[in-house]
């Protein structure tokens, strides 16, 4: 992928120490921010099968590596949810074609019209989501879908189905602690269960390991040049450092049980 001069940052005015684990990484020069990487996030998209005939919604672009990739595959148009300003900002910089936007808003209540898209995705956001947030997000894809309509996503997820309660909480209280941002990762039958609970089908499921932040899939992810100018900033910014390491401690400890998971699903014919 070629690289894009980014002139907004989410989370800017933030002190390292405090901001959200995915802006940390942003600033130090990471575009590639979901779980998966973009092995997971192209066997999503390919699994979601957009062609120039679709009306695609994407919810919280971030940085915009996903929609770029969307915007290749060239729909019939392209809307963007996205809360955060810069965010939206910075998607908008790349959005040259009238029939792509990309909207501030919020993805439980898009203010989209019913029935308006094909295909809606979101990525590395529900995980970030109480149970009930998870619910509306889901039910809002589910309303702004056509029947037939795909719904694709990628997110955190713990392994295996049969995971203790005391692990996951051990799970939830140190990864929280770790990115500053309420984690809350299901296993693969969770998942699935909080999309069917709307009335989808789930129709594929991929996994991945979760190696965010390991030296191999960031290169893969970022490119040689791009991930050693990332290693440099981390070096040399202290507080930076001091809190990627604690992500990396935490994402290694519990690597048996982590994982990035993307799941395709359909809504059903009408009847």
């Amino acid at each position: 992928m070629s690289e894009e001069k980014t002139t907004y940052m989410p989370g800017a005015h933030l002190d390292i120490a405090k901001m959200p684990g995915h802006w940390l990484l942003a600033r130090m020069g990471k575009r590639v921010l979901r779980p998966g990487g973009l092995e997971l996030t192209r066997k999503m998209l390919d699994a979601l099968a957009i062609d120039s005939a679709d009306h695609v919604v994407e919810f919280a672009p971030g940085l915009g590596v996903t929609a770029r990739l969307t915007l290749a595959r060239q729909p019939a148009s392209y809307t963007a949810i996205e809360r955060d300003e810069a965010a939206a900002a910075s998607v908008r910089s790349f959005l040259t074609d009238a029939r792509y936007r990309c909207l501030v808003g919020n993805a439980e209540e898009t203010g989209l019209e019913d029935a308006s898209a094909t295909v809606v995705y979101g990525e590395a956001m529900l995980t970030m989501h109480t149970p009930g947030q998870k619910a509306r997000i889901v039910r809002e894809a589910y309303r702004i879908l056509q029947p037939g309509g795909r719904y694709g996503i990628h997110e955190l997820g713990l392994t295996p189905d049969d995971l203790s309660e005391a692990t996951k909480d051990a799970i939830l209280r140190d990864l929280s602690a770790a990115i500053h941002v309420g984690a809350r990762p299901l296993t693969s039958s969770e998942w699935r269960a909080v999309l069917e609970a709307e009335g989808f089908q789930v129709r594929a499921e991929f996994t991945a390991p979760m190696h965010l932040l390991e030296p191999k899939r960031m290169i893969q992810d970022e490119g040689l040049g791009r991930a050693l100018r990332i290693f440099f900033n981390i070096l040399r910014t202290p507080a930076a450092r001091q809190r990627v390491l604690a992500m990396r401690r935490v994402f290694r400890t519990y690597q048996d049980h982590l994982m990035a998971i993307s799941l395709v699903a359909v809504k059903p014919e009408a009847i």
